[in-house]
């Protein structure tokens, strides 16, 4: 998975990688050659009190270490810019990718994941990219040109490189193979704890309400316990990696001037040889130094790949046509044609065998007992999900050949649970229309209802507006979802329970408004009250899935026992209030 995911998504920067490449190797060269213009100094200069070979040698090491610093600037230059390049390209894929799910795939990764995927999971791999660009790329130019440069100073301590390599890796990947399933439980607890975290503040009311304070803490507190101690043992296991790194460096500089002073005094080498050997061996091990970072990174990249490859290969359930409708006859049709929808994995389907049809100028409404899938009926609608049998068409087309910029621009959705964007009120009511003029906008706010308080708002139009609406009461956010909806004046209209939340008075007054405003589109409204969907043309009273009954409010009250019944309960409870 890792490595589709870097071929895929480095492919457009083959060019900086190559980049980034010479540069390292220009830059590893030179690094390279100064432990030799080092030894010739010594050698050559101090040895023989040679000040002019002194300067010469010195100048040109100057030119050398200038070329070094130039190419492992450009290197670190080109190599950050293809990381943060393949962060971002990453970001939008996985971003893109969600936004084509259905509900029913959202649902299944859960938000809380799908945030960890996008930030933490992409920040890993690319953590990887940059360290490859900086690091990796350079390890092995440098282990192969130390080696063949400490040789060529002197065969004889060869044994000395090949020890010490082999100590070092052993150790090394010992202390990693131990860590390497913590980094995996470690991606795990931040899901947990972003999770827990999510619910918190977004349930922030209801834990008040029932004075959940101490057991939601607990469970932060638990959360934030594992993560904490899952990353403690990592760091237990890596505590003892730069130790280990600097006592195999000393020892083996220890090895080498011991048995290289050896050599020197039988005169098997010079001094300026022995001091360019133990700088190669020591550039040699820093290069295993960091090869093994790229397994102290990879493991946890490799997860972070794994769960990044999960959401860009799981495929939506609605599937976009391959060849869509762009263009329709009619203006503001449904119809639902022996409909019948199930959840995965359910054993019995939500809907069954629904049909009926609304027309433009005609106001249909569903009721029913709770969970008998109102809610789900009208998601079919606007293709949040597709129908498991039958038909859903729109303007007489299947919505699933419609084009779904031609679908969603034909419906005006209001939600059961309104959601507003962080912004302000103009913004979030011009979101389904960008060129809607302020009169259109108080013009909607009017019919919605919301005119009186949006004046009262300090700035008015340009008044903020709380991620998710915090900051307006839920009456309130239920206005302005349903201006939201007026601004953009679709052929359908969907209110899914929209007016819960708003007291009889208002209700009754934002249904009379909104009969002019729909007169020429088809409207579906899902209510609880009777008496919000009392005036409609058509009730359609569903059970258990199955329509029950279908008829008007003086049709219903004699034909529909389940109507009737809920009609009386609602009207004592009035009474009784």
């Amino acid at each position: 998975m890792l490595l589709a995911t870097l071929r895929t998504y480095l492919k457009p920067y083959a060019r900086n990688i190559a980049l980034v490449i010479l540069f390292q190797l220009l830059a590893t060269a030179a690094a390279l050659y100064l432990p030799t213009l080092n030894a010739r100094i010594i050698d050559e200069g101090v040895a023989q009190g040679d000040t002019a070979k002194i300067w010469d040698l010195g100048l040109i090491m100057l030119g050398v270490t200038a070329v070094q610093i130039v190419g492992q600037m450009s290197a670190i230059y080109f190599g950050a810019r293809t990381a943060m390049g393949f962060g971002r390209d990453l970001r939008a894929a996985i971003f893109h990718k969600a936004l084509s799910f259905s509900t029913r795939e959202v649902n299944h990764f859960g938000a809380p994941s799908l945030i960890t995927r996008t930030t933490n999971d992409v920040q890993q791999v690319q953590t990887l990219v940059m360290m490859t660009a900086f690091m990796i790329v350079q390890a092995p130019i440098m282990m192969v040109g130390g080696i063949f440069m400490a040789l060529r100073e002197d065969i004889g301590l060869s044994w000395l490189i090949a020890v010490a390599v082999i100590v070092m890796g052993t150790i090394i990947v010992a202390i990693l193979l131990q860590a390497l399933p913590l980094f995996r439980q470690m991606q795990v607890r931040i899901d947990t704890l972003n999770r827990v975290l999510r619910e918190q503040i977004a349930g922030l009311r209801v834990i008040r309400a029932f004075v959940r304070e101490p057991w939601e803490a607990t469970r932060f507190n638990r959360a934030n316990s594992e993560l904490t101690t899952t990353s403690l043992r990592v760091g237990r296991r890596m505590l003892t990696f730069f130790p280990v790194v600097q006592m195999v460096m000393a020892a083996s500089s220890v090895g080498v001037m011991w048995f290289g002073g050896l050599r020197v005094e039988a005169g098997e080498m010079q001094i300026g040889q022995l001091t360019a050997f133990l700088q190669y061996l020591i550039q040699i091990l820093m290069s295993v130094m960091m090869s093994t970072m790229m397994l102290m990174i990879a493991p946890r990249a490799q997860v972070c790949a794994v769960r990044i490859q999960e959401v860009l290969r799981t495929d939506s359930s609605v599937v976009p046509p391959a060849s869509p409708v762009r263009e329709v006859a009619g203006h503001g049709e449904v119809r639902f044609e022996d409909v019948s929808f199930s959840y995965p994995g359910a054993e019995e389907p939500v809907l069954s065998d629904v049909s009926f049809a609304v027309t433009p100028g005609q106001t249909l409404a569903f009721i029913g007992a709770t969970g008998s899938g109102k809610s789900t009926l009208v998601n079919l609608i606007p293709r949040l999900f597709d129908a498991t049998a039958g038909r859903v068409l729109v303007d007489g087309v299947d919505v699933r050949d419609l084009d779904p910029e031609v679908l969603w621009g034909s419906i005006g959705l209001v939600p059961q649970k309104p959601y507003l964007f962080s912004g302000t009120v103009a913004s979030n009511l011009r979101y389904g229309k960008p060129d809607a003029t302020d009169e259109d906008l108080w013009h909607a706010l009017e019919v919605a209802q919301a005119r009186d308080f949006v004046e009262r708002m300090d700035g008015q139009l340009d008044a903020r507006i709380a991620q998710g609406g915090t900051n307006v009461s839920g009456g309130q956010r239920q206005r302005l979802s349903i201006a939201r909806a007026l601004v953009a004046k679709p052929d359908v209209y969907v209110f899914d329970d929209s007016f819960s939340a708003l007291d009889v008075a208002t209700d009754a007054r934002l249904r009379a408004a909104l009969v002019d405003e729909t007169r020429d589109a088809a409207v579906v409204i899902v209510g609880q009250r009777v008496a919000t969907i009392a005036g409609a043309d058509q009730i359609i009273v569903l059970d258990e899935g199955r329509i029950e009954a279908v008829g008007t409010h003086d049709q219903l009250l004699v034909t529909s026992p389940t109507y009737a019944e809920i009609v009386e309960s609602q009207f004592k409870a009035e009474e009784a209030a």
